[in-house]
């Protein structure tokens, strides 16, 4: 069943490499996260550009949704100011829903439809990305990751 999310995408985040993932007991990596206005959604495959595009076949976390309410209230409880949601290293920015309810679910954004799979867990990186105790400050809110089913751009909106 397709829920009609209404979800706005505040800020759209790429990066050709990994700095965190596959990194454990390593420094982390030092490849930039580039802000785009659009994005191409290729289905089955991920976001062009990205370090997950084609990762591997059916992958789950093929793009990353991440609430800027959330972020803007991690750095409020850690006491950060200035930090770019980029520094989380998740796609597609949002505003205006739990993204955690779309877990399970077919979805829309823009005219391309998505799956939710499963919560972004925070990791211990988050506390070097955002500032000490943002990983337990997103615990269960550290965003979502979905499939991509239909081929399509999505934008900031205005």
């Amino acid at each position: 069943m397709l829920v009609s999310a209404q979800i706005s995408i505040a800020r759209i985040f790429i990066s050709p490499g990994h700095n965190f993932f596959g990194h454990s007991d390593q420094p982390a990596g030092t490849h930039p996260t580039v802000e785009l206005l659009e994005v191409e959604c290729v289905a089955g495959k991920g976001l062009m550009g990205d370090r997950f595009f084609d990762y591997k076949e059916d992958y789950k976390g093929q793009v990353t949704l991440f609430s800027q309410e959330v972020f803007d209230d991690v750095c409020r409880s850690v006491n950060v100011t200035g930090k770019s949601p980029g520094v989380t290293r998740r796609n597609l920015i949002t505003r205006g829903m739990d993204v955690n309810t779309l877990i399970g679910r077919e979805f829309e954004i823009q005219g391309v439809l998505f799956l939710g799979m499963s919560e972004c867990k925070p990791c211990y990186w988050m506390d070097e990305a955002i500032g000490p105790g943002a990983e337990k400050a997103m615990q269960g809110r550290g965003g979502l990751r979905v499939k991509i089913l239909t081929d399509g751009k999505v934008h900031v909106d205005a």
